[in-house]
């Protein structure tokens, strides 16, 4: 701003020597030159104090055009310090007001003293005070303006940068989000995959010397379990890393409860699933919830609980999906050393969903009585 202001200072005190040379018909030095001098290196602090500036410059003004020192006129040689007290947008300094009273103040001693002066007719003081206030009135106007177009900027930078810092908050919440689903779904691809696996192969060492049959069937299941994890593995990467974009590898559901439980049925844990209602209705993200949930509920009673029974019910009605998994297995003090991720994943996956999720022992007397998972989910825009 020193650049604009050193020009401001220039250009006042070139218009304040030319318009006395045109409008006063001389150019009086001693008159001219110092009032242009002083007008000019009052700009150069415009910026810290516009009322004093105004006001010093309207005094040296008065004081020179009535003592007849220069005949230049009453308001436009301060247009600048005008102009600048006008577009002061700080807080508490009403300036357009202040610099419209100031002015008004100038005209009226400038009537006065041109009317009593005796130097000039009443049609030439009306027409050259006329003249100062439709300039005095533009130019207030402008700087208005100004003041007004600087707020609006003010106040588009403010939103834009709000909404970078939102943009960033929200990226960075998808971005847990994100991590936090891909997560779950490798815990409970994986962990299921071992668990369906290592039930298989030793079902399979069992087997091998006394029913060979046997023993190909479990390794058969072990390497279906395995080549369907591959394929729900490669589905998630294909989704990280063309996100937006379907694939044709089909996704997790309730269809695919049955063969689940299928898998994870052996001679020492026996699986009974009963399903009712129109479950083909169910939403994409319910069903995979509900698949994950019957997944890992299974794969923990397989792990952990030692069970030798355990039941799977799924019921659609009444606008939401009811899911029951219980065991009669052995809960371990402990709660079955693992790291919980897979409990809390469950309740995630509920919870973001909008439904409420249970589990824990199925009675109140502690070990022996079995474990038990409930999650009721519910379905938008449901037709039971």
């Amino acid at each position: 701003m020193r650049l604009v202001d050193w020009l401001l200072a220039v250009g006042t005190a070139i218009a304040v020597l030319a318009g006395t040379a045109r409008f006063g018909g001389r150019l009086d030095l001693a008159g001219a030159v110092p009032l242009a001098l002083w007008l000019s290196l009052l700009l150069l602090v415009r910026c810290r104090w516009p009322l004093a500036v105004l006001l010093l410059s309207l005094q040296a003004v008065i004081v020179f055009r009535s003592s007849g020192l220069t005949d230049t006129g009453w308001v436009w040689p301060a247009s600048a310090a005008y102009a600048t007290l006008a577009a002061d947008d700080r807080p508490g300094r009403p300036g357009l007001a202040w610099a419209a009273g100031v002015g008004l103040t100038e005209l009226a001693f400038a009537a006065t003293w041109e009317s009593t002066s005796g130097g000039a007719t009443p049609r030439e003081v009306l027409g050259s005070l006329g003249t100062e206030a439709l300039w005095l009135a533009v130019l207030l106007a402008a700087a208005a303006a100004y003041r007004n177009r600087l707020r609006w900027r003010a106040e588009l930078d403010e939103r834009l940068l709000r909404a970078a810092r939102e943009g960033e908050l929200e990226a960075g919440r998808r971005i847990a989000e994100a991590r936090l689903e891909i997560a779950r779904e490798l815990h409970d691809v994986v962990g299921h995959t071992l668990t369906v696996v290592g039930i298989q192969l030793r079902v399979a060492t069992e087997a091998l010397d006394d029913s060979p049959m046997d023993a190909r069937a479990a390794l058969t299941t072990a390497q279906q379990v395995r080549s369907e994890a591959v394929r729900d593995l490669r589905a998630l990467v294909h989704v990280l890393r063309a996100p937006g974009e379907a694939h044709d590898d089909p996704t997790a559901g309730i269809p695919q409860v049955e063969p689940l439980v299928d898998r994870m049925r052996s001679a020492e844990l026996d699986i009974r699933l009963e399903t009712s209602g129109d479950l083909a209705a169910v939403p994409a993200p319910v069903s995979l919830a509900v698949h994950r949930i019957v997944q890992e509920a299974l794969t923990n009673t397989a792990r952990h609980a030692r069970a030798c029974r355990a039941d799977v019910s799924i019921r659609c009605c009444h606008g939401r999906v009811d899911v029951e998994i219980t065991d009669d297995g052995r809960i371990p003090a402990a709660a079955s050393g693992g790291s919980g991720n897979g409990i809390r994943g469950m309740g995630e996956r509920v919870r973001a969903l909008g439904g409420d999720f249970s589990a824990g022992p199925r009675g109140k007397g502690g070990e022996g009585v079995g474990w038990v998972v409930r999650a009721a989910i519910p379905v938008p825009r449901f037709r039971p």
